[in-house]
């Protein structure tokens, strides 16, 4: 294996193992109140639902509030889009990449050659597509989102500005594997294929999801106005709520999955990244999930966690 495919395979464990631990532990008061179980709790934990952990004055220094998750897709913006200009020249005028890139591309893959040539339209697309959701989830954390005074932890925050920098990475890394050396030899538009339609239909379907279950969220602390009310947290109704407590992190999955059609399912790479959120989410959308039925006495019993009808 790579080094980036180790890289997301090691974080993939790490969360699946901790989603283990955490439901483990959840079913059982024996490590509550150990300061082990609190630690483990603060890392995986931020938002509303680390206003149910009880933490030290220490563990308290180490917070960051959460509405500066904005950071997080303004740098993937800018670093999205400066790889997706770098590939347009490579693709359009025959340009090297950088020196720095085709060094760090070439560690990451393990010293083997980087991706120059192929399928170059599926790389380009999923680039578009990256900067396309980092963009609308900036512009909804500033214009749409209404954070409360939840925190996240500083390692979470220093994760999380090096996750959509890597994630760039990793499109550049992607080897894939074709059976139409045809259409490579024609031109970059040459290369279109129907799962590139069938990836971009199914990340705009779930990108239109996310988006209305964020303004759900959202318009649960305003008024018809559009002023602010409250901060308080309240039970979502409408579009996917109804199945899950968690849609917006489902439909995050399957916008990580339509990036894997959109590059023909033959990359192993970007499998271990949509494995790497799944293990994710799943661990947040529990946490939310208990948070609300702990909370709610008439909270939706039917509903799921993450995935309808599964989780």
């Amino acid at each position: 294996m790579n080094p980036i495919d180790c890289i997301w395979l090691l974080l993939s464990l790490c969360f699946f193992f901790a989603f283990c631990i955490h439901v483990c532990a959840h079913s059982s008061d024996k490590y509550g109140g150990s300061w082990v179980y609190v630690l483990f709790q603060d890392f995986i934990r931020y938002g509303k639902t680390k206003t149910t952990l009880q933490r030290s004055d220490l563990l308290r220094y180490f917070d960051v509030p959460k509405r500066w998750f904005f950071h997080f897709y303004a740098v993937s913006v800018i670093w999205n889009s400066l790889l997706l200009t770098i590939c347009l020249q490579k693709t359009l005028l025959g340009k090297q990449f950088p020196g720095w890139l085709e060094s760090t591309l070439s560690f990451l893959n393990g010293g083997t050659a980087t991706p120059g040539t192929g399928e170059q339209f599926s790389l380009l697309l999923v680039q578009v597509l990256l900067c396309a959701h980092s963009l609308r989830r900036l512009l909804e954390c500033l214009f749409v989102s209404v954070f409360s005074n939840g925190v996240i932890h500083l390692a979470q925050y220093g994760f999380g500005l090096g996750y959509y920098i890597l994630l760039g990475l990793t499109v550049l890394c992607t080897n894939i594997h074709t059976e139409h050396e045809g259409s490579v030899k024609g031109g970059v538009l040459a290369q279109v294929r129907w799962n590139h339609f069938a990836g971009v239909g199914l990340f705009v379907w779930a990108s239109v999801h996310q988006h209305r279950c964020h303004v759900i969220l959202a318009n649960l602390r305003k008024g018809r106005s559009g002023e602010v009310l409250t901060l308080a947290h309240c039970v979502p109704h409408g579009d996917w709520f109804r199945l899950v407590s968690c849609p917006h992190y489902f439909a995050e999955l399957l916008i990580y999955v339509s990036y894997c059609v959109a590059l023909g399912g033959g990359a192993p790479t970007w499998w271990l990244v949509v494995l790497y959120v799944l293990s994710c989410q799943a661990l947040e959308a529990v946490l939310c999930h208990q948070f609300y039925l702990a909370k709610f006495d008439s909270y939706p019993k039917h509903r799921k966690a993450f995935i309808p009808l599964v989780l």
